[in-house]
């Protein structure tokens, strides 16, 4: 296992809340310290509007069930509250991919505005897999806190995307393999419009756009890159790639009863990396090696195992920055303080290569 750096720190028995809301304690004491009393000064955003995606000219190496031709889609954007210096919206936009699941077809975020007229980095933040959003939220707040301009979204079948009635049992992530990729590649065309959103922004330098997240998101925040060119920088925490390999021999209860339930219906483990392959981050690994991208895993991780990491990092090919935290998946949260700061670090150095 190659090994670029490994964290350790000084740790106390800590819960996962506590540790959290410890962390969120010391950022808002940062803030507060380094706030100044001047007026603040925003770029006005306007209620309703329409955003123009246009394609790159490195659109022909997107992978083919990514792709989006040149169009035009509206947005809603209402003020939420202010977060320190921050100013927060909900924002709202029709997804590319128009679902039986009708509550599913509109993507719903939260649009973290730094103060000042910019032009300012962008990032997309994505959420973990049990849907709790808090911690995308805040990595969201703490860049914009830092100039970072941070728009979150909610992925497929999440929150107000969950459906109602026969279709309140769908979800992105599902033991139907094929459900599951459908909604990765749904969750990569609503990313890839995100970004077109923040890019538009008159605040945004569209030049210096990235995207970042943790379990779910982190594995996300890969394939949407490899599928997004305009995403120049990349923060992986906590993903990976080879997922296929790495369900099929996952000790995990949920693991378990996938394999047991696809191989009682005639499914194979060839099958299910078949369905799987196309939405593997691993596939396209190779995308990323002109980017700026940094890795963080958990040497000791339940839930995905430190080889899809290093599966992820050895298909980038120039072998990016990793680090290895002392944790497991969960007790990873301990590091959180100390993330933040790598992570806001990270989007604010563009001199980066």
């Amino acid at each position: 296992m190659p090994f670029s750096k490994t964290v350790t720190a000084n740790r106390r028995p800590l819960s996962l809340l506590s540790g959290v809301l410890s962390c969120l304690v010391l950022l808002t004491g940062i803030v507060k310290a380094e706030s100044k009393p001047t007026t603040p000064a925003f770029v006005d955003i306007p209620e309703q509007g329409q955003v123009r995606f246009e394609t790159t000219s490195k659109e022909d190496q997107v992978p083919k069930r990514f792709h989006l031709d040149p169009h035009t889609f509206p947005f809603s954007c209402q003020f939420k509250r202010m977060s320190g210096p921050v100013k927060v919206y909900d924002v709202t936009f029709p997804s590319p991919v128009e679902t039986d699941v009708k509550e599913n077809n509109t993507v719903y975020g939260h649009y973290y505005q730094p103060e000042g007229t910019g032009p300012f980095p962008g990032c997309v933040c994505l959420h973990i897999l049990g849907g709790g959003f808090e911690l995308s939220e805040m990595s969201a707040n703490a860049l914009a806190r830092q100039g970072i301009a941070a728009l979150t979204i909610k992925m497929p079948y999440y929150a107000q995307r969950r459906g109602t009635g026969e279709f309140s049992r769908r979800r992105m992530i599902s033991f139907v393999p094929e459900h599951t990729a459908a909604g990765m590649t749904q969750a990569v065309l609503d990313i890839r419009r995100a970004a077109a959103w923040l890019a538009s922004r008159e605040e945004v330098d569209a030049d210096r756009l990235g995207v970042t997240g943790i379990s779910l998101g982190g594995i996300m925040s890969a394939l949407s890159s490899e599928a997004e060119p305009r995403f120049s920088k990349v923060a992986i925490y906590l993903g990976g790639g080879n997922l296929a390999l790495g369900i099929w021999e996952n000790p995990h209860p949920h693991a378990k009863f996938f394999r047991k339930q696809w191989l009682e219906h005639g499914g194979t483990y060839e099958s299910f990396v078949k369905i799987m392959s196309p939405v593997d981050p691993h596939t396209y690994g190779h995308l990323l090696k002109d980017r700026d991208v940094l890795m963080v895993a958990a040497k000791h991780d339940e839930i995905l195992p430190p080889e899809s990491a290093v599966a992820l990092w050895e298909s980038i090919g120039k072998q990016p920055e990793l680090v290895w935290l002392d944790a497991g998946h969960i007790s990873a949260a301990m590091y959180i303080f100390g993330e933040t700061q790598r992570l806001t670090t990270f989007f604010s150095n563009w001199d980066r290569k």
